[in-house]
C-alpha cells in the first residue's frame, strides 16, 4: 500500500469484468474523481476484476470500449496501489506476468485488515 495514512485513503473494490456491464468503468471513474479532488486512492481487483488488468484486450461486444487507456491513467492521477487476489487471478488460470500493470498480490485472509484500513470503501 502507499506511504499515506489509509484511513483516510479511498478505496475502491473492483469485482466485475470489463465488457458486460458498466461496473468496472464506474468503479475507476470513481476512483479517478477521487484521485482529482486529492484523495488517495488504492485500487483492489477481486473475483472479474482481475480481468481488467489482462495485457492486450480489445473492445468488447458491440464497440464496448476497453477499459486500457483508462487504467494507463492511473498513474497521471497518482492512483499508484493496486491491489490484486491471488486466489482470483489463479481461479482464472492467471498470473501476475498476464497483466497489463505492476500489482501488489495480496491473500484472501489479508482483506479484513485491509479494509478495515480504508475509509470510505466503494465496491463495484
Amino acid at each position: 500500500m502507499n506511504n499515506a495514512d489509509s484511513t483516510t485513503a479511498l478505496l475502491v473494490v473492483l469485482r466485475h469484468a470489463p465488457h458486460g456491464s458498466s461496473w468496472l468503468r464506474e468503479g475507476l471513474d470513481v476512483a479517478l474523481v477521487g484521485a482529482a479532488f486529492g484523495q488517495t486512492v488504492d485500487l483492489l481487483f477481486l473475483g472479474d476484476g482481475v480481468q481488467a488488468l489482462i495485457k492486450g484486450q480489445q473492445q468488447g461486444p458491440l464497440g464496448q470500449k476497453g477499459t486500457h487507456p483508462t487504467l494507463d491513467m492511473l498513474a497521471m492521477y497518482d492512483i499508484e496501489t493496486l491491489l490484486v487476489d491471488v486466489e482470483s487471478l489463479a481461479q482464472r488460470g492467471l498470473t501476475e506476468a498476464d497483466l497489463q500493470l505492476p500489482v501488489t498480490l495480496i491473500t484472501a485472509s489479508q482483506l479484513p485488515h485491509l479494509f478495515a484500513q480504508h475509509t470510505p470503501v466503494f465496491n463495484f
